[in-house]
């Protein structure tokens, strides 16, 4: 018995694979045109020489001896210095950069109590891989490190 070709299964197994891919395709070039990659930089060079001059703060916190325990509870941040405390004691930056998504970066202003503790608080969700970054308001030097928040004990956060 003899069915017409358009009962069977075949031929239109064999058509929907050609039909498929390209319906994905389409998907994917849409996507690809849409989507903004916010990992890729475009200037390498200054890039480069951003890299630089960030190892050189590196460099200075290591050489101002500084030595910080870093405890992050529930958006309180405390900052206790152990050495190379600033004189000053002028505010400092605690920046967090999520190691993949740009939109949640946050940075938070520490300003330092009749303790000597440098306090902040932020309402941003903190879960997750960060990279996070101390720095004073004039910049000379930097520490930073890589974490998994949250974390149940202090961090020691040196350079």
């Amino acid at each position: 018995m003899n069915t017409p070709w358009y009962k069977q299964f075949w031929p239109w197994f064999l058509i929907a694979v050609p039909v498929i891919t390209l319906i994905m395709g389409v998907v994917l070039v849409r996507l690809a045109i849409t989507t903004e990659d916010s990992l890729v930089v475009d200037d390498y060079y200054k890039e480069g020489k951003a890299i630089n001059a960030r190892l050189d703060k590196v460099a200075n916190a290591r050489r101002l001896r500084i030595t910080t325990d870093l405890t992050i509870d529930n958006g309180r941040i405390a900052l206790k210095f152990h050495s190379g405390i600033p004189q000053e004691g002028n505010a400092l930056k605690l920046t967090f950069h999520h190691v993949t998504l740009e939109e949640k970066d946050t940075e938070v202003l520490l300003s330092r109590d009749a303790t000597g503790t440098y306090r902040g608080s932020t309402d941003n969700d903190l879960s997750g891989k960060w990279r996070v970054s101390l720095m004073p308001m004039d910049e000379a030097w930097k520490i930073q490190q890589t974490l998994t928040l949250p974390y149940g004990a202090t961090i020691r956060f040196n350079p």
